[in-house]
Parts: C-alpha cells; structure tokens; sequence
C-alpha cells in the first residue's frame, strides 16, 4: 500500500449521479446523496466487489474474466466537461449523457491527478483512485440522443479530460457540496516513464 501525503488541494461535489442497475443506457440519474459501502455505490449498474474485465484489459485478461473492480465510480471535473463541451461546440454537457456518478469542481488538470491517490470526504469516506478514464463511445450515443449530430464530437473532445474512475476504501456518505481532500501517493515518478 502507498504512504500517502496529504495536500492542500481539496474539490468540491457538485453533482451526483447513479447508472441504474436495469436497462442497457450509460445514462446517469441525477441524486442527491450517494450511500457508499464496500462494493460502491448500492444498485448502480457498476457497484460490486468484483467485475467481469471488459475491452480496456485485453492486454491483461481475456474478456469476461472475474477481476477486481477499481471502476465503481466515474469522477470527473466541472472544469473540463466545460472544455469539453466547447470543443464540441455545446454550451453545456449534461452529467447524465456520461454515465458519471461524482462531478467535482477546484482540483486542477483533474483527470490526470496520480493513480493510487484518494479523494476523502467529511465523514472519513475515502476513494481510491484507479486512473484516467479514457472517452470511448458510449457517452456519444447518449448526448446524440438528445443533440443530434453532436455525439461523434465527445470521443475526441474528451480525449484527456475524461477524468477518472474510483473504487470504494472507507464506506460512507457523499453529498452535494462536501469538500473532497487530495491525498497523493508519496513517491517519485518512475524513471523510464518517458521510454512509454
């Protein structure tokens, strides 16, 4: 486990959202207050200890292998769905069309923030974040269902500003307008990162 160093950069939730468990949709279903336990959050589409391992692990593991699931929760920054939104030529994008459950506003290039690190709300629940969430489709279909001739746009708009996806530490309770605190991973970059 990585020691962990606390920072004075903090983001401020200010939406929440849930992907129903039933349907076939990515789109997200705006709430006030999300319930967090172990498995993510209660009867969303992407809760469970474990999920079956999908295209972004090919790499790692045949598809539909049991795997840990570091995807319970989509996170991204107000800041860049607006930059999104922009270079698509939108004046808003709508949390819902992109499957997310948390968006936060004040931490800086969010979606590139350092794996491992954690974002801790007030009442000790703690996330961990697994890493960059790359665009893919899916979100595309759902803003075109509503802006036509706009979802082809997001893939390219996002590419970078995403944000991430997050799995459960501490069970507890996420609300409009708490303060997340930026923990980060206490070691230096990787000497051959630049080989990559």
């Amino acid at each position: 486990m990585p020691a962990l160093k606390p920072t004075d950069f903090s983001a401020t939730v200010t939406w929440l959202g849930r992907v129903p468990a039933e349907g076939d949709g990515l789109r997200s279903v705006e709430t006030k207050m999300l319930e967090l336990g172990f498995e993510g959050p209660s009867g969303e589409r992407h809760a469970g200890l474990t999920r079956a391992s999908c295209s972004r692990v090919l790499s790692q593991h045949p598809r539909g292998t049991e795997i840990r699931n570091c995807r319970q929760l989509a996170i991204m920054s107000a800041e860049e769905m607006a930059d999104i939104a922009e270079r698509m030529g939108l004046k808003l994008l709508e949390p819902e069309w992109l499957g997310i459950s948390v968006v936060v506003e004040g931490l800086p290039d969010f979606t590139h923030i350092p794996p491992s690190s954690r974002l801790q709300g007030p009442d000790g629940v703690t996330l961990i974040v697994d890493m960059e969430n790359r665009p893919c489709v899916l979100p595309g279909r759902e803003i075109e269902a509503d802006r036509e001739g706009f979802g082809k746009r997001f893939k390219p708009a996002a590419k970078g500003r995403r944000g991430v996806t997050a799995s459960v530490e501490r069970p507890g309770r996420l609300a409009l307008g708490d303060c997340l605190r930026l923990h980060v991973p206490d070691q230096r970059l990787w000497a051959h990162v630049e080989a990559l």
